[in-house]
């Protein structure tokens, strides 16, 4: 049964989310077990940072994750040092990285926090590296973050002439605005017991016993009604956001990244220099 018929995923066709098994993902690798699905940003070399088709590949799997009934959970970790670095910089400067994903364009455009909005199933992040700017809309966007103890949130984007403007909307929800706004301003990092006190961070874990947390967490919710839950979720989201916010920001980052400052940033940490404001 469908509550909310209006809000649902429409990005792909039902065909090929049926063959997903038959898909080739270049950014991102999948598993599927125990009603969970396993999502694992898989970019190291690259920091795990956001590449246009890697954001399709993620949307692709949530919609898929949305309509499946044997997913009743998602998770989400990474390969590599570095959880997500956020946005790819070099693609936002048309350097885009070529790639053999089968994954087909979609409907319409992906906008990152209302495609965690729309996946009305819990989610859980775990984090075993470091997270920046983009990336922590992924933390932000799930309900349960469990972290390792050595890891690091940082907000760099006003040192590359942005401001993290989704990030920010998600954030609002979670912890203190002055404290979020002071972190957007000045674009500093976060060790992992300050992100826990702030509420970005619900549980820390040993390195060798994240792994038993998170299964932990995951068999807890399973056991649960998954129906109730989806509800639950969805009517949350309902009384506590507002939806045009992400569209809206979107919109904002686009104006934000046509500036000259923008450009300088950007094209200044492509050639790892510091920018020139003046």
């Amino acid at each position: 049964m469908e509550f909310f018929e209006c809000d649902h995923m429409n990005f792909y066709n039902k065909k090929d989310l049926q063959n997903i098994k038959t898909q080739k993902f270049s950014f991102v690798k999948f598993e599927q077990s125990n009603y969970v699905l396993k999502i694992i940003l898989n970019r190291p070399k690259k920091k795990n940072a956001l590449h246009p088709q890697m954001i399709n590949e993620l949307a692709f799997l949530f919609q898929y994750a949305a309509d499946e009934n044997k997913v009743r959970s998602i998770l989400i970790k990474s390969v590599g040092n570095v959880f997500c670095a956020g946005l790819d910089l070099s693609a936002l400067s048309g350097k885009i990285e070529k790639c053999d994903s089968t994954i087909p364009k979609p409907r319409s455009k992906i906008i990152i926090g209302e495609l965690f909005n729309k996946l009305h199933k819990p989610k859980i992040c775990q984090i075993e590296g470091d997270v920046y700017a983009g990336g922590i809309l992924i933390v932000s966007g799930c309900n349960y973050v469990i972290a390792n103890k050595n890891v690091s949130f940082g907000l760099p984007e006003v040192k590359r002439g942005i401001f993290p403007l989704q990030v920010m909307e998600s954030l609002s929800k979670i912890m203190p605005f002055k404290k979020l706004m002071d972190w957007c301003i000045r674009g500093y990092n976060l060790d992992a017991e300050k992100a826990f006190e702030l509420g970005l961070v619900d549980q820390l874990a040993e390195k060798n016993k994240i792994e038993k947390s998170v299964n932990r967490w995951l068999d807890q919710v399973n056991l649960n009604s998954p129906t109730a839950i989806k509800f639950g979720i969805k009517t949350a989201h309902e009384v506590n956001s507002n939806k045009s916010n992400h569209k809206f920001l979107s919109k904002m980052l686009n104006k934000l990244l046509d500036t000259k400052d923008a450009k300088e940033g950007i094209q200044a940490f492509i050639e790892k220099r510091k920018p020139n404001w003046d």
